[in-house]
Protein backbone atom coordinates (compact mmCIF):
# COMPACT_ATOMS: atom_id res chain seq x y z
CA UNK A 1 0.00 0.00 0.00
CA UNK A 2 1.36 3.18 -1.15
CA UNK A 3 1.08 6.64 1.97
CA UNK A 4 0.72 9.69 0.24
CA UNK A 5 1.85 12.19 2.60
CA UNK A 6 0.69 15.78 2.56
CA UNK A 7 2.77 18.59 3.90
CA UNK A 8 1.47 21.68 6.07
CA UNK A 9 1.58 23.18 9.10
CA UNK A 10 -1.31 22.12 11.95
CA UNK A 11 -4.03 24.48 13.02
CA UNK A 12 -6.87 26.94 11.23
CA UNK A 13 -4.16 30.10 11.08
CA UNK A 14 -2.31 27.90 8.51
CA UNK A 15 -5.12 25.79 6.72
CA UNK A 16 -5.76 28.06 3.71
CA UNK A 17 -2.46 29.81 3.12
CA UNK A 18 -0.39 28.20 0.11
CA UNK A 19 2.09 26.42 2.36
CA UNK A 20 -0.42 23.95 3.46
CA UNK A 21 -1.88 22.88 -0.37
CA UNK A 22 -0.40 19.33 -0.05
CA UNK A 23 -2.38 18.40 2.87
CA UNK A 24 -6.02 20.42 1.40
CA UNK A 25 -4.95 18.37 -1.52
CA UNK A 26 -5.44 15.12 0.53
CA UNK A 27 -8.11 16.51 2.70
CA UNK A 28 -9.99 17.02 -0.57
CA UNK A 29 -9.15 13.86 -2.41
CA UNK A 30 -10.35 12.24 1.10
CA UNK A 31 -14.04 13.27 0.88
CA UNK A 32 -13.84 12.79 -2.80
CA UNK A 33 -13.14 9.11 -2.61
CA UNK A 34 -14.89 8.33 0.41
CA UNK A 35 -11.88 7.63 2.29
CA UNK A 36 -11.92 6.64 5.67
CA UNK A 37 -12.28 9.33 8.04
CA UNK A 38 -9.02 11.24 9.39
CA UNK A 39 -8.01 9.68 12.85
CA UNK A 40 -5.42 10.63 14.36
CA UNK A 41 -2.32 8.19 14.96
CA UNK A 42 -0.54 9.27 18.27
CA UNK A 43 2.90 7.77 17.92
CA UNK A 44 3.35 9.33 14.80
CA UNK A 45 1.65 12.72 15.19
CA UNK A 46 -0.28 12.39 11.86
CA UNK A 47 -3.84 11.83 10.91
CA UNK A 48 -4.33 8.77 8.81
CA UNK A 49 -6.88 7.92 6.43
CA UNK A 50 -7.39 4.65 3.98
CA UNK A 51 -9.18 4.60 0.85
CA UNK A 52 -9.12 3.00 -2.30
CA UNK A 53 -8.51 4.77 -5.98
CA UNK A 54 -9.57 3.15 -8.94
CA UNK A 55 -8.59 -0.15 -7.37
CA UNK A 56 -5.47 0.52 -5.45
CA UNK A 57 -5.60 1.44 -1.76
CA UNK A 58 -3.74 4.15 -0.61
CA UNK A 59 -3.42 5.74 3.23
CA UNK A 60 -2.98 9.16 3.15
CA UNK A 61 -1.13 10.99 6.45
CA UNK A 62 -1.27 14.57 7.04
CA UNK A 63 2.03 15.29 9.66
CA UNK A 64 0.81 17.28 12.62
CA UNK A 65 4.30 18.74 13.38
CA UNK A 66 5.51 21.96 11.58
CA UNK A 67 6.53 21.67 7.82
CA UNK A 68 10.31 21.40 9.11
CA UNK A 69 9.72 18.53 11.11
CA UNK A 70 7.49 16.43 8.68
CA UNK A 71 9.74 13.83 8.28
CA UNK A 72 8.81 12.28 11.93
CA UNK A 73 5.63 10.79 11.07
CA UNK A 74 8.53 8.34 8.99
CA UNK A 75 9.65 6.37 11.28
CA UNK A 76 7.03 5.23 13.44
CA UNK A 77 4.19 4.62 10.19
CA UNK A 78 7.38 2.52 8.95
CA UNK A 79 7.52 4.44 5.69
CA UNK A 80 9.86 3.58 2.73
CA UNK A 81 10.69 5.64 -0.36
CA UNK A 82 9.61 3.77 -2.72
CA UNK A 83 5.73 3.60 -1.10
CA UNK A 84 5.78 6.64 -0.33
CA UNK A 85 4.95 9.83 -2.34
CA UNK A 86 5.27 13.40 -1.10
CA UNK A 87 2.35 15.96 -1.80
CA UNK A 88 3.56 19.60 -1.32
CA UNK A 89 3.85 23.16 -2.54
CA UNK A 90 6.52 24.74 -4.94
CA UNK A 91 7.05 28.08 -5.15
CA UNK A 92 8.96 27.82 -8.22
CA UNK A 93 5.88 26.84 -10.18
CA UNK A 94 3.26 29.00 -10.79
CA UNK A 95 -0.52 28.50 -9.54
CA UNK A 96 -2.29 25.98 -11.57
CA UNK A 97 0.82 24.09 -12.89
CA UNK A 98 1.23 20.51 -10.98
CA UNK A 99 5.18 18.50 -11.35
CA UNK A 100 5.55 14.73 -10.61
CA UNK A 101 9.00 14.14 -10.26
CA UNK A 102 11.19 11.35 -8.96
CA UNK A 103 14.44 11.58 -7.50
CA UNK A 104 14.96 14.82 -7.11
CA UNK A 105 16.58 16.50 -4.12
CA UNK A 106 14.55 19.47 -1.71
CA UNK A 107 15.16 22.21 -3.76
CA UNK A 108 14.92 24.07 -0.50
CA UNK A 109 11.84 22.82 0.44
CA UNK A 110 12.30 22.31 4.06
CA UNK A 111 9.64 20.10 4.68
CA UNK A 112 10.79 17.96 1.88
CA UNK A 113 14.19 17.66 3.26
CA UNK A 114 12.88 16.52 6.63
CA UNK A 115 11.34 14.05 4.64
CA UNK A 116 13.86 12.87 2.29
CA UNK A 117 16.66 12.98 5.45
CA UNK A 118 14.18 10.54 7.55
CA UNK A 119 13.11 8.34 4.51
CA UNK A 120 17.12 8.25 3.76
CA UNK A 121 16.73 8.94 -0.18
CA UNK A 122 15.87 11.27 -2.68
CA UNK A 123 14.44 8.62 -4.95
CA UNK A 124 11.12 9.13 -4.24
CA UNK A 125 8.00 10.66 -5.75
CA UNK A 126 6.89 13.72 -5.66
CA UNK A 127 3.49 15.79 -6.45
CA UNK A 128 4.65 19.51 -6.56
CA UNK A 129 2.31 22.01 -6.29
CA UNK A 130 2.39 25.45 -7.71
CA UNK A 131 2.17 28.62 -5.32
CA UNK A 132 3.45 31.30 -7.42
CA UNK A 133 1.90 34.37 -8.51
CA UNK A 134 2.57 35.78 -11.93
CA UNK A 135 4.85 38.52 -10.98
CA UNK A 136 7.21 36.16 -8.96
CA UNK A 137 7.46 36.40 -5.09
CA UNK A 138 10.53 34.95 -2.97
CA UNK A 139 9.03 32.00 -0.94
CA UNK A 140 9.27 32.88 2.36
CA UNK A 141 7.26 35.99 1.60
CA UNK A 142 4.63 33.76 -0.11
CA UNK A 143 3.69 30.84 1.48
CA UNK A 144 1.59 32.14 4.25
CA UNK A 145 -0.19 34.31 1.93
CA UNK A 146 -3.41 32.60 1.05
CA UNK A 147 -4.79 32.08 -3.00
CA UNK A 148 -7.27 34.87 -4.41
CA UNK A 149 -10.59 33.88 -5.60
CA UNK A 150 -9.44 33.21 -8.92
CA UNK A 151 -6.16 31.36 -7.93
CA UNK A 152 -8.50 29.08 -5.85
CA UNK A 153 -10.41 28.34 -9.05
CA UNK A 154 -7.21 27.31 -10.91
CA UNK A 155 -6.29 24.97 -7.99
CA UNK A 156 -9.91 23.35 -8.30
CA UNK A 157 -9.36 22.16 -11.62
CA UNK A 158 -6.02 20.44 -10.51
CA UNK A 159 -7.72 17.71 -8.49
CA UNK A 160 -8.04 15.38 -11.73
CA UNK A 161 -5.11 15.97 -12.77
CA UNK A 162 -3.41 15.14 -9.73
CA UNK A 163 -5.60 11.56 -9.36
CA UNK A 164 -3.75 11.00 -12.78
CA UNK A 165 -0.14 11.61 -11.00
CA UNK A 166 -0.86 9.25 -8.43
CA UNK A 167 -1.76 6.53 -10.75
CA UNK A 168 1.61 7.49 -12.53
CA UNK A 169 3.37 7.53 -9.76
CA UNK A 170 2.23 3.95 -9.00
CA UNK A 171 2.47 2.33 -12.08
CA UNK A 172 5.62 3.89 -13.68
CA UNK A 173 9.15 2.61 -13.35
CA UNK A 174 10.54 6.19 -11.73
CA UNK A 175 13.34 6.45 -14.70
CA UNK A 176 10.75 7.14 -17.24
CA UNK A 177 8.68 9.84 -15.16
CA UNK A 178 8.75 14.03 -14.89
CA UNK A 179 5.79 14.80 -16.05
CA UNK A 180 4.58 18.55 -15.73
CA UNK A 181 0.84 20.30 -15.93
CA UNK A 182 0.00 23.73 -16.29
CA UNK A 183 -2.91 24.95 -16.99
Amino acid sequence: MFTIVGLGNPGNEYANTRHNIGRAFLETLASKKDFEDFKEHKKSNALLSSGYITDKKFRIALPNTFMNNSGKVVAPLKLSARQTIIVHDDSDLPVGALKLSYGKGAGGHRGVESMLRSLRSKNVWRIRIGIQKKKRIAAEEIVLKSFSPKEQLEVKKLQKIFITMLDTAISETPEKSASLYNQ
